[in-house]
């Protein structure tokens, strides 16, 4: 699953306090070594719920900014369960019922399969130049990495988040922590990047955990498995068809 931004896409030009990069310079970056045009991600999610713990797993194809599908493995009671993206449209079937459901609206903010992220968090695939401006604010360290503490604030309103910032490894160029909060200032959501692997295009947050501060529960924590960069997909993935086959 694309971890959004998740993104997945999950995932951001003013003046900069320090010589050197800018943070639109870092952040493409960092975009240059987790995105390629064509991915397939296999994934676990674990949801840390009040009363119980759920661990999810899933297989996405991943067709550039626009396209994704998703295909849930396990536990039985999710197996079969599929998510078509095309552009800013949403579509779910439902094995058990045989129903495809539009998601679209207010819906966008309900929950993935009870995990701390919305679909709106899934669906939100503009640039990050398109979208916020951003500014380095400090350096500092995190988790025994020094970083860099990028403020991005929206240019547009139809964004999830109004403001978010971001800390950026300055060597590995790879998100280490990222807050996400209301124009009201309120912080809504946090992801700590809890693990980093290197892959042939650089680093990528193997293991992350996803709190939305406004939910009971620890949090949600992404495990990839495995991903592949500049994968050849059939067009027919991305195909409304698919999603009962």
């Amino acid at each position: 699953m694309k971890v959004p931004i998740l993104t997945l896409a999950l995932f951001w030009p003013a003046a900069d306090l320090f010589a050197g990069p800018n943070a639109m310079e870092i952040i493409k970056q960092m975009d240059r070594s987790q995105n390629g045009d064509n991915q397939i991600i296999t994934s676990s999610m674990t949801i840390k719920g009040r009363r119980a713990t759920r661990i999810i797993e899933s297989k996405s194809w991943i067709q550039g900014k626009d396209n994704s599908f998703t295909e849930y493995l396990s536990p039985a009671r999710e197996r079969g369960t599929k998510m078509l993206k095309l552009g800013n449209r949403l579509w779910i079937y439902y094995p058990k019922a045989d129903r495809v459901v539009n998601i679209s609206g207010h819906m966008l903010r309900r929950s993935v399969m009870g995990s701390d992220m919305s679909y709106e968090d899934m669906m939100e695939r503009r640039s990050t130049e398109e979208t916020y401006d951003a500014v380095i604010e400090a350096e500092e360290e995190v988790a025994g990495r020094m970083t860099y503490r990028i403020l991005m604030t929206a240019k547009l309103e139809d964004v999830a988040y109004q403001k978010v910032k971001i800390w950026i490894d300055k060597t590995r160029f790879v998100a280490l922590k990222q807050e996400l909060y209301a124009a009201s200032g309120k912080l809504l959501k946090q992801l700590d990047t809890l693990e980093v692997m290197q892959t042939d295009r650089g680093w990528y947050p193997s293991r992350m955990k996803f709190k939305d501060t406004l939910k009971e529960g620890e949090g949600t924590e992404f495990q990839v498995t495995e991903i592949l960069f500049d994968q050849k997909i059939p067009a027919r993935r991305f195909q409304k068809g698919q999603l009962r086959r």
